[in-house]
């Protein structure tokens, strides 16, 4: 007898152990199986369970223990646009009395610790957000060190809400949650460009809207160009008629209207590039009437005037770097060319009263294009600005460049190594995987672009602020620049996002997760392109979205 309750003890013990294990194995599981997720893009540490919860149809904003007066009405408007993207795909009717209140999810408490809420490059975009499977009462609880960082965790609890069309209610599937998060890079970001085609403010502000559910926290405006010049300029008010027409103009209150926006939905904001074609209005910045689209570098009126437009930014666009161009430069020749594509500021054409001034003031041509990024690095930093140069100014004088410069790659690998090399901050765009433009590199590609390739030294890889896909507007209007954003931009987003060890090593495995935030973002009103068509491509068939 004594033996017999040995072994049932014995076998007791195993079982009990088996169990043990088992449960080991399914919570640890759970906080990997990334598989079953539907987050876009993937946080930095993830626990889940198998309950359900109902939101209250008076699911509440609580602030108790929060630092965070919410005097500008950030974190307000942030839960009121996280009720609107969750309730609207469908009418929420149910009855929520027919659930026990233990299951009933009242609200969300948000804590934040800084009171706080200037938006500058480098906030602290953490956060940490739990929802327990059952309570009395229950609340969601989602902690930050800003408000910015409690944003970015309002949209991570919107895409774990699901309409259940049994119950006719919204419910929080996969309870209970343990979410802990902070972006990979720090700089996230989109560039549009209003110079080729001209974005209504509209757009620009849903296209600001759709960027904040993906995460990307910088809008790189590329606001003029040699094709036109649509934004109003006090210092120099002519500016202005070179915009496509009257009505495709944009007032220096339509531009503080997209801050507010940048503001309240967490973005930080590069201001985009200037002086392209100025039209008749101001002949003296041209070499000459024969040569009427680039600026005379030789003509201390160009230089003020470019002090005039970068003082007038400054007083609407309050934000850490200015974009100063210098792409795509020729100085092989007697006097430096630039083709009038993606440009800033000098346009210097071959043309014998401008060699004449420059040969005068001792410069040849690559003296010349040195002097003038220089010399509008200066106006720039005059005005609390830090410097975005593209790459070709660190390839032909990267030594001179002011140490606060930020260089942009877009031609292709390699660079990035070279510049953190130098001890300089580089932001990535190589134009082979994340020029939106380009309609024949896939969303695939965009995933797999890593902006560290090859660098491997700790201190040269912080050097790499992050990265940008550009959205050039040479053949995108209003009518297709949401869908040829969409879904590659998403797909860029998760890798500067998401931990690099929690990222997949094969595409192919997060084709499903990207699939579903592709179809709530049609489900949000933002028109994104299916995964298997070229960017910009239409369904080819009848079909759910989730197999597009």
């Amino acid at each position: 007898m004594n033996k017999g309750w040995g072994l049932n003890f014995v076998m007791v013990k195993l079982v009990i152990g088996v169990l043990f294990l088992g449960l080991v194995f399914q919570l640890v599981a759970s906080a990997v199986d990334v598989d079953r997720l539907n987050i876009w893009p993937m946080p930095q540490s993830v626990s889940y369970g198998h309950k359900a919860l109902y939101m209250s149809k008076d699911f509440e904003l609580r602030t108790e223990g929060s630092k965070y007066p919410d005097a500008s009405g950030i974190l307000k408007d942030g839960f009121s646009r996280l009720l609107y993207v969750i309730n609207a795909p469908h009418v929420a009717d149910g009855n929520i009395s027919h659930f026990q209140q233990s299951l009933v999810l009242q609200g969300i408490n948000v804590l934040i610790s800084s009171a706080n809420d200037e938006l500058q490059y480098g906030t602290d975009e953490s956060y940490k957000l739990s929802v327990a499977s059952s309570g009395d009462p229950v609340y969601a609880h989602l902690e930050a060190q800003t408000v910015y960082g409690a944003l970015h965790g309002l949209q991570t609890f919107s895409q774990v809400c699901h309409f259940n069309f049994t119950t006719r209610l919204i419910e929080v599937r996969q309870a209970p949650w343990d979410i802990s998060d902070q972006p990979r890079f720090s700089y996230r970001g989109l560039l549009i460009d209003t110079a080729r085609h001209y974005q209504p403010l509209p757009m620009i502000k849903k296209v600001v809207d759709s960027m904040s559910y993906a995460k990307l926290n910088v809008l790189h405006w590329h606001i003029v160009d040699s094709q036109s010049f649509p934004l109003e300029i006090p210092s120099y008010p002519k500016l202005w008629n070179g915009a496509y027409s009257i009505s495709e103009r944009y007032t220096l209150a339509d531009a503080a209207e997209v801050v507010r926006q940048v503001i309240s939905t967490f973005f930080c904001r590069l201001n985009g590039y200037m002086i392209p074609n100025l039209g008749a209005d101001y002949p003296t910045l041209w070499p000459s009437k024969d040569c009427q689209q680039p600026l005379d570098v030789s003509n201390e009126f160009t230089f003020q005037v470019i002090d005039g437009i970068l003082s007038d930014f400054s007083k609407v666009f309050k934000f850490k770097f200015v974009h100063l161009g210098g792409d795509e430069v020729n100085t092989t020749g007697k006097i430096v060319s630039m083709r009038i594509t993606r440009k800033l500021f000098s346009h210097i054409h071959k043309i014998d009263t401008l060699i004449f001034r420059l040969k005068k003031q001792g410069m040849n041509a690559s003296q010349a294009y040195e002097y003038f990024v220089l010399r509008a690095q200066k106006i720039a930093l005059s005005h609390g600005y830090e410097c975005v140069n593209w790459e070709e100014t660190f390839n032909n004088f990267g030594d001179k460049l002011n140490r606060k410069t930020v260089v942009h790659n877009w031609l292709g690998g390699g660079v990035a190594k070279r510049v953190v090399a130098a001890g300089l901050r580089c932001i990535v765009s190589n134009q082979d995987k994340w020029y939106l433009h380009y309609l024949d590199t896939s969303w695939s590609e965009f995933y797999s672009n890593e902006p560290l390739t090859n660098i491997t030294n700790p201190k040269q890889q912080e050097l790499v602020i992050g990265g940008e896909v550009c959205m050039w507007g040479e053949t995108v209007d209003g009518s297709d620049i949401e869908q040829t954003i969409w879904p590659r931009a998403a797909a860029a987003a998760e890798r500067l996002w998401t931990p690099y060890d929690k990222l997949a090593k094969d595409p192919r495995q997060v084709t499903g997760r990207l699939a579903h935030f592709r179809c709530l973002l049609n489900q949000r009103g933002v028109a994104a392109a299916p995964l298997a068509a070229p960017g910009r491509g239409a369904p080819p068939e009848p079909g759910s979205c989730y197999m597009q």
